[in-house]
């Protein structure tokens, strides 16, 4: 009994550490709530709860239903930006048309002296990520000397296309604020399940204001980013898709 409880021991052992050494390889993963070229077609109206995305991923970025201002999960926390650039925390029972998430766990960290412009910011990301094609989590922190943001007002039925509700934005600046940009990395092959190249929303840290970025300007930013290995993508009900 003793030689049979030692074997079967032995055997847990075994696998506990096989499927750690499993999720290590995996690498990180990302959850998705419908496509890009969804929302573009102005499917703005999901099934997915926020009660539900949390248990998904404590980072991120996406909308609400009715494409009502930008989200931005960061810390476990999901924020709303709304069209006039204010934060408002969202209840687990609002729902989303399109999300990203992930659980958040930086595999480098560097620190960027001075960003003049998204663009810049861009360049440094290139030079930083090894694998061009692959996808990443990027989170930036500093005191942001300059942010231009955006945010988009709550849609009516029936819902326009991306591209006409866009015409609609409210477009803000915020200057010497404390805060974290949100954001992914999509490769170009990924066109349509995602925005291709760099998508941030900002929040600052007294949860006050953000949006979707535009532009910025920063000293001194803490860049942290995590390697995404795997996607799991929620497509959005079909009735909804042939409208």
């Amino acid at each position: 009994m003793r030689r049979l409880s030692a074997i079967f021991l032995t055997l847990l052992v075994a696998v506990a550490l096989s499927g750690l050494l499993y999720a290590q390889s995996a690498g990180h993963s990302v959850f998705q709530v419908s496509t890009y070229h969804a929302l573009k077609q102005g499917i703005l109206e999901g099934e997915t709860s926020f009660r539900e995305l949390r248990k998904h991923g404590d980072f991120g970025i996406g909308t609400l239903n009715g494409l009502d201002g930008e989200m931005a999960a960061l810390n476990g926390e999901f924020f709303q930006i709304k069209a006039d650039g204010r934060v408002h925390s969202i209840a687990d029972d609002e729902r989303t048309p399109f999300a990203v998430v992930t659980f958040f766990r930086s595999d480098k960290k560097v620190s960027l002296p001075r960003i003049n412009n998204m663009k810049e910011l861009q360049s440094a990301l290139e030079r930083i990520q090894a694998n061009g094609d692959g996808v990443f989590a990027i989170k930036v922190s500093a005191n942001f000397q300059y942010v231009k943001a955006r945010s988009v007002p709550r849609q009516e039925k029936p819902y326009p296309a991306l591209e006409e509700a866009l015409k609609h934005q409210t477009e803000f600046e915020l200057k010497d604020v404390q805060g974290t940009l949100v954001g992914f990395r999509f490769p170009k092959f990924m066109d349509g399940v995602n925005v291709p190249g760099d998508h941030f929303h900002f929040i600052t840290d007294d949860k006050r204001a953000g949006g979707h970025v535009l532009d910025c300007r920063v000293d001194n930013a803490n860049l942290e980013v995590a390697v995404i290995s795997n996607l799991s993508l929620r497509l959005p009900r079909q009735e909804k898709v042939s409208k």
